[in-house]
């Protein structure tokens, strides 16, 4: 586990990774700015008792789609983008590879822009968050370039620390004006705030959107952790004991944050990371859990780029690439502040692309069971350059989640390639990613 992004198989007498530090690692990715966004976005359009509905119901579902796909790290002891090559085929697998790549920069930028104008407000003014962002960024890639052995003690320190701070927060967020989640709005959403639509007048096409829209909201920010399904469970052995740890790691602080988010953006008057935590009152709890959430989010981040790097180039090596990987990613973040306006835009696109993909997962290893030959997966001469069935149910699922993007389209683009793969799967009984 000394490799920093190994692509080797893990072998079983090395899966001794404890389940506690895997969800450790799962968990501190989703303590972040942006899960306490999410629930800002669902209040702007639902009251407090349909928020936490959403939030309970689609944090549940979405984290129960990646852990679904936990065990396949466990029980072959190979990284996700290795194990999509059986769904999808040699350059199929490539595909997801590259997307993961290119989308995994912004995501980069986008939570060191959020960390930096946080802690710029508590120590140094505006002038400092370029200082801040490539500070964090530099911070979070050398933790990264010493392996996942080193990732897991530096979330056992971080997450602690977080979960204190998160606390403070919480409790600032339900006390500032003594009103509880099932109360009514006192004031205009923040959404009529920035629409200049307080006096009455409901916003066209928002004011009462189908609960299915709010629930595509929550489980696609969920499924956006779906191509890291096997990356750490591949340390942990127990299948069984590695979903449960990803499950836990994923919806707990979901439950907690989203709620959190909303209650803040009622506070704010905005549903911006920023604003929210500064109207909370409590400057450096806020500094403290977004700078570090920050960095241990950008573990991942680094880390699942990393890995889908050397997927495609083979001469890459595990600590030059997330060096690379990481310094980019921060470059981005401090050349433009663009990624915080375009962020919406950006959940839709990676949501249109995982969640079908993430659909051919669960057909593959999780309904039809089939198992992964590891030899063969490492073998290029014997894989099928594309698999029909993954490719067009991939299609597909992309198709539908287009066209039902107004009222919901997490839900049916995922169904849609389950049910598109397996159908093909039948008919072509005889076609498998390995040739014979």
């Amino acid at each position: 586990m000394s490799e920093a992004a190994d692509l080797a198989p893990v072998s079983e007498s090395q899966r001794t990774q404890p389940a506690f530090d895997l969800f450790l690692i799962f968990a501190a990715a989703n303590v972040v700015a942006t899960t306490l966004q999410t629930g800002a976005v669902l209040g702007a359009r639902y009251g407090g008792t349909d928020v936490l509905v959403l939030v309970v119901a689609g944090a549940c579902f979405g984290a129960l789609l990646v852990a679904l796909l936990a065990p396949v790290g466990s029980r072959s002891g190979v990284p996700s983008m290795i194990a999509a090559r059986a769904a999808l085929g040699y350059r199929g697998a490539q595909v997801v590879s590259a997307l993961l790549y290119l989308t995994n920069f912004a995501w980069i930028a986008v939570n060191n822009t959020i960390a930096a104008s946080v802690c710029a407000l508590v120590l140094g003014g505006s002038d400092s968050s370029r200082v801040w962002a490539a500070a964090l960024g530099v911070l979070a890639t050398a933790v990264v370039a010493r392996g996942p052995r080193a990732v897991g003690y530096a979330d056992r320190i971080a997450v602690p620390i977080m979960a204190v701070a998160a606390a403070m927060l919480t409790y600032a967020a339900f006390t500032i004006d003594g009103v509880s989640m099932i109360d009514g709005p006192k004031g205009p959403s923040p959404h009529e705030l920035v629409s200049g639509t307080a006096g009455g007048d409901k916003p066209s096409g928002l004011s009462n959107p189908p609960v299915l829209w709010g629930l595509d909201v929550v489980i696609g920010y969920q499924v956006s952790w779906l191509l890291m399904f096997a990356d750490y469970s591949r340390y942990t052995r127990s299948p069984r004991k590695a979903a449960t740890a990803v499950f836990a790691g994923l919806a707990l602080p979901a439950w907690w944050l989203m709620p959190v988010g909303w209650n803040l953006a009622r506070i704010a008057g905005s549903d911006d990371p920023g604003t929210m935590l500064a109207a909370a009152g409590v400057g450096w709890w806020t500094a403290i859990l977004v700078a570090l959430a920050t960095v241990t989010t950008n573990f991942v981040n680094i880390y699942l780029s990393s890995l889908a790097w050397r997927t495609l180039s083979h001469r890459a090596t595990g600590s030059g690439t997330v060096w690379t990987i990481g310094l980019i990613g921060t470059a981005l973040g401090l050349i433009s502040s663009g990624w915080l306006t375009r962020f919406a835009e950006l959940m839709t696109w990676i949501g249109s692309i995982l969640v079908p993909v993430g659909g051919v997962f669960l057909a593959h290893f999780v309904i039809l069971r089939r198992p992964v030959e590891t030899e063969a997966l490492y073998d290029a001469r014997r894989l099928r350059a594309f698999s029909l069935a993954g490719g067009t149910a991939w299609a597909v699922g992309f198709g539908v989640y287009k066209m039902a993007a107004h009222f919901g389209a997490t839900l049916p683009a995922l169904a849609t390639s389950i049910v598109v793969y397996l159908l093909l799967h039948r008919i072509h009984t005889v076609e498998t990613s390995v040739k014979p």
